[in-house]
């Protein structure tokens, strides 16, 4: 039984092949729940696109594309330093899915995390094929990472397990054959110590072969704001188009015309770089941003955080890596152990910037009792298949996180090609290339939703725009021929 909802009459072999693609893909990958997950959303989605298949072959092409054209895995060893002085030898399996190179080489981020699985690298992976499709730029998908929980570990560790990945992925990674970056547990500082490794190991630099570095040595302006920053200009985007279906008071409507935000009220997930980032460009743009969440809990503001609070949460989680609970509570509500998305809060728009399933169906039920309106996903598959067939009968715009966040992996595009041309640009140019690619990605699922006369639906347009970008390259390259 599918279970994600099917909501239009397929005829019955449509049906069983559909059904087949998902049984052979459950046996080939016992358990990987996260990854069925993430495939099912996009076959289902693309029901509209396999009714009007005609003579090509859209759903054999899925098949193939479902597939990881290789799995990379090797072993982790790195110390810990206990509290009682004693030095532990720890190992872990490092992950790298080389999901998908018809467009490019594959380019995908690093996560260290203590949640990391074959499963969750597999759906991130394929996630990162659409997405990186969308942005229109010569990127494949990957994505790779290991267990590991960066918090509260000391530089020394951090370190060492670095080094200790990358021995493992050297062999396998290039500027024209993968390219990887950063993710959640990976940032600049992790970035830093691997391509360290990479030069000591090669024996020579070569800066294309990871991005999200340092702009001290080859990195890019707004390398750590683009997912955020993304995230914002393509919901901007996506509100003008539209937010006059919304009723909204013609002061707001004049605001968002005006690339604004004002008047709005916008609940974020997260606490990490997508979450800062949106949040400040939200308030740069006039809203009011009424939550953060760590994994500890939630922390929010009826009245929308203050710059000082920002300043403050930047700080705490920038340099002292510390808890949300941890910030003062002038005006602020910590919620311990709780879900942002269950404390019945009004908003207007909602950016889930966190993690995977953070809004479940139940979730979903709260915020559209909440007001809210607008969902953009700055997280990778935050909503579960459940709840995104209900918001899309409820909410004026879904906008799916293959689109929405998408801002991360263009500006690591336009890093390498800096790398290549030994170029740096501007915080101004890269900022602009940035709203076009965003402003880009929204016009290409709009118009691909539009084309199958769906204009309500940016995940299917999203999907279908990313899909058949792929499927074209493979057809062109003879690989769905035999």
């Amino acid at each position: 039984t599918l279970l994600y909802t099917i909501k239009f009459e397929l005829d019955k072999m449509t049906s069983e092949r559909i059904e087949g693609i998902l049984s052979d893909l459950k046996s080939r990958h016992p358990g990987q729940n996260e990854f069925i997950q993430a495939v099912e959303e996009v076959l289902m989605s693309l029901t509209p696109l396999f009714e009007k298949q005609g003579d090509e072959d859209y759903i054999g092409a899925f098949s193939v594309i479902a597939e990881p054209e290789r799995v990379v895995k090797f072993r982790v060893q790195y110390p810990t330093f206990e509290k009682d002085g004693d030095v532990k030898l720890r190992t872990t399996t490092g992950y790298r899915v080389q999901f998908n190179s018809a467009l490019g080489p594959y380019k995908g981020g690093l996560r260290f995390h203590p949640s990391v699985s074959e499963s969750i690298i597999k759906f991130l992976g394929f996630e990162q094929i659409f997405k990186n499709a969308l942005t229109n730029l010569p990127i494949g998908g990957g994505k790779g990472g290991c267990v590991f929980d960066p918090k509260g570990k000391s530089e020394s560790e951090v370190r060492l397990l670095c080094e200790s990945f990358m021995k493992g992925l050297y062999r396998h990674i290039g500027p024209n054959l993968d390219v990887p970056a950063g993710d959640i547990g990976v940032g600049g500082r992790e970035i830093g110590y691997m391509y360290g490794e990479y030069v000591r190991l090669r024996g020579q630099p070569d800066m294309g072969v990871l991005t999200g570095k340092s702009t001290d040595f080859g990195g890019s302006k707004l390398r750590p704001e683009a997912t955020g920053y993304g995230l914002v200009y393509i919901t901007l985007e996506a509100l003008k188009k539209y937010s006059h279906y919304r009723f909204l008071s013609e002061d707001k409507q004049a605001q968002i015309k005006e690339n604004n935000f004002k008047g709005l009220k916008v609940m974020i997930s997260g606490s990490g770089n997508v979450a800062q980032f949106a949040a400040e460009k939200v308030m740069e743009l006039g809203g009011s941003v009424c939550s953060f969440s760590d994994s500890s809990g939630a922390i929010t503001s009826e009245e929308g955080f203050t710059q000082a609070q920002i300043d403050e949460l930047f700080h705490l989680k920038n340099v002292k890596r510390g808890r949300l609970s941890e910030m003062s509570r002038d005006n602020l509500t910590y919620h311990e152990k709780q879900s942002v998305w269950k404390l019945g809060m009004q908003c207007d728009v909602a950016l889930p910037s966190a993690t995977q399933n953070e809004i479940d169906l139940e979730a979903a039920e709260m915020l559209v009792e909440g007001g809210c309106w607008c969902i953009a996903e700055g997280a990778n598959m935050p909503t579960t298949n459940e709840a995104v067939d209900f918001l899309k009968t409820k909410l004026e715009i879904y906008l799916p996180g293959k689109a929405a966040n998408a801002g991360g992996v263009a500006t690591s595009a336009l890093e390498m090609a800096q790398n290549s041309a030994r170029l740096f640009w501007t915080s101004e140019e890269v900022d602009e290339k940035l709203k076009g690619i965003m402003n880009n990605i929204f016009e290409t699922a709009y118009q691909s939703a539009q084309d199958f006369d769906r204009p309500w639906d940016l995940q299917f347009g999203a999907n279908a725009a990313g899909f058949l970008k792929v499927y074209k390259a493979y057809k062109s390259m003879g690989y769905l021929k035999f």
